[in-house]
């Protein structure tokens, strides 16, 4: 019996001391991994496109997908370095916090852009305090949210980003004054920036089409467009071939402070301050290899022969003014026309959040067409593009247009457009609805009709799937279906048959721009350092 009890004490004995060591190693463990993660937690990471985006562990930035990087640890924000980084820290203009890990709190202060953070800022090449994704056609804004596919290339301190497109397709339109045809409506652009100083930046653009050899001088068919002219008749049913050279522009900007900012603009071809990003750069309307209808209503005028445009911008809240050519580029797509600098804007544009751009534009556009000398254009636009990223590699973007032309003696024909498109991984499904009112005369119908205005519609629906992507180019297998409704009064000129289009396509563009590139790897390396 005593030496039952004394195995039973014993067992209790090395019980309680094994569970107290295991308790003392938990104790131990515990303070270690609070040492680890109060470690951790104290790491920042940020995107060097987005400086105001900050969170707590690696991963993708919410806004454009680039890889964050580790900030500088005197850099990053603690309760002891305000006094210290009040003197260097200079905060992104216009721009809201985004904290990844809260979504809810917006308005903490950004993190300090100096050292290899701010090499690593990317700004647009026309004003220096605009993020590079806030940049559309001409001087234009888009969302500080919409996608950017492009290939950059830095040179120290100066940056170069090529974009562009190329649609290799058929396209069959119905009714008389349809036709079909095999062509490739394409675009590329260059993009480059340098700074000089802390706070002035010069910019120069190119943007090029080889659109007068895979469209000649008629270009695609496109049922109720109408627009400039070919062997001096004007083009009806047909979107005109772009030029070899669409833009070849000049900018300076100067940042007077965080939140205020100038710049000027010089193009010979460029893009006056007038309606919204022509439809080529809008994410809603990448995937879609046709022009809108109502092109000549909203954007027409992204290929002008002489522009100058200023513009202050304070906050998210821009003004700016611009004299150009009001005359279309002519017949001849491979020269440089003559400037005139006899037609005026004004634009008013206000990103009141990440995803929203809004923006209205009045402008007097003189002879805009070679053919009809006597006509003058008092234009007027509003826009909103709306782009919601939901994902590493999904976006959503919506655009709305609303465009009128005031013409001699014509009066006043308005249009509509609605654009969506969604793009998961290699899906993307788009959508364009248009609502336009063109005269007889427009339509070139006979002269009897020209002063009457007919109502024209558009349906578009088309679905493209990337065969490669994100590997530096995407390449998209697509197939697109319009509908477009008229009134009956145009049965004599288009037949009876349903007014309609299909078309099959490749869609070949460079990939989402991501940080992960060759090109950036000395920089990664420099701000993970």
């Amino acid at each position: 019996m005593q030496r039952r009890i004394y195995i039973l004490v014993s067992a209790i004995t090395l019980a309680i001391g094994a569970t107290l060591q295991v308790k003392a190693i938990d104790l131990t463990r515990a303070d270690d991994d609070h040492n680890h993660r109060q470690e951790h937690e104290q790491q920042k990471y940020t995107c060097p496109m987005h400086p105001n985006v900050v969170t707590n562990y690696p991963g993708n930035c919410p806004k454009c997908g680039m890889n964050l990087v580790l900030m500088p640890e005197e850099k990053r924000s603690t309760p002891h370095s305000d006094k210290s980084r009040a003197g260097v820290e200079r905060p992104m203009h216009n721009h809201q916090s985004y904290r990844a890990d809260s979504p809810h709190e917006m308005h903490q202060p950004p993190p300090s852009h100096g050292g290899h953070a701010m090499q690593m800022e990317m700004h647009s090449s026309i004003d220096l305090a605009d993020p590079m994704s806030r940049e559309g056609s001409g001087t234009s804004w888009l969302p500080d949210s919409s996608p950017m596919y492009g290939k950059m290339f830095m040179f120290g301190e100066d940056m170069l980003m090529l974009h562009g497109a190329i649609f290799p397709r058929y396209t069959n339109v119905s009714t008389r004054r349809g036709d079909d045809r095999i062509d490739a409506p394409n675009w590329l652009m260059g993009m480059y920036s340098h700074p000089l100083g802390d706070s002035t930046q010069i910019g120069a653009r190119l943007m090029m089409s080889l659109d007068p050899l895979t469209e000649g001088g008629r270009g695609y068919p496109l049922l109720f467009q109408t627009g400039e002219s070919w062997q001096d008749q004007p083009l009806h049913d047909r979107q005109h071939p772009h030029d070899l050279f669409d833009e070849l522009s000049l900018s300076i900007s100067q940042k007077f402070d965080h939140d205020f900012s100038a710049y000027l603009y010089f193009g010979y071809p460029g893009e006056p301050a007038l309606g919204p990003p022509t439809f080529m750069h809008r994410p809603s309307a990448m995937d879609n290899p046709d022009a809108p209808i109502g092109h000549h209503w909203q954007d027409s005028t992204h290929i002008t022969f002489g522009v100058a445009t200023a513009g202050l911008v304070w906050r998210n809240i821009k003004v700016e003014g611009s004299i150009f050519t009001g005359r279309e580029p002519d017949e001849d797509r491979y020269d440089f026309d003559r400037p005139r600098f006899d037609s005026y804007s004004c634009r008013i544009s206000w990103n009141p959040s990440q995803n929203l751009a809004l923006q209205g534009s009045f402008g007097y556009i003189k002879s805009p067409e070679a053919l009809d000398p006597k006509t003058n254009i008092h234009r007027t636009t509003a826009s909103a593009i709306y782009s919601l990223p939901l994902g590493r590699d999904t976006n959503w973007s919506n655009t709305f247009v609303w465009g009128q032309n005031n013409a001699t003696e014509e009066g006043k024909t308005q249009s509509f457009l609605i654009e969506s498109n969604y793009q998961r991984g290699r899906d993307t499904v788009y959508f364009r609805w248009e609502h336009v009112q063109k005269s007889g005369h427009e339509l070139v119908l006979n002269e009897a009709a020209h002063t009457r205005i007919f109502p024209v519609t558009g349906y578009t629906l088309g679905y493209v799937r990337d065969l490669s992507h994100g590997n530096g180019i995407d390449i998209g297998l697509g197939t697109q279906f319009t509908i477009n409704n008229r009134p009956d009064t145009l049965d004599r000129y288009y037949g009876d048959d349903l007014g309609y289009a299909f078309q099959f396509f490749l869609r070949i563009r460079p990939s989402l721009h991501t940080h992960g590139e060759h090109e950036h790897s000395e920089q990664v390396a420099g701000a993970e350092k």
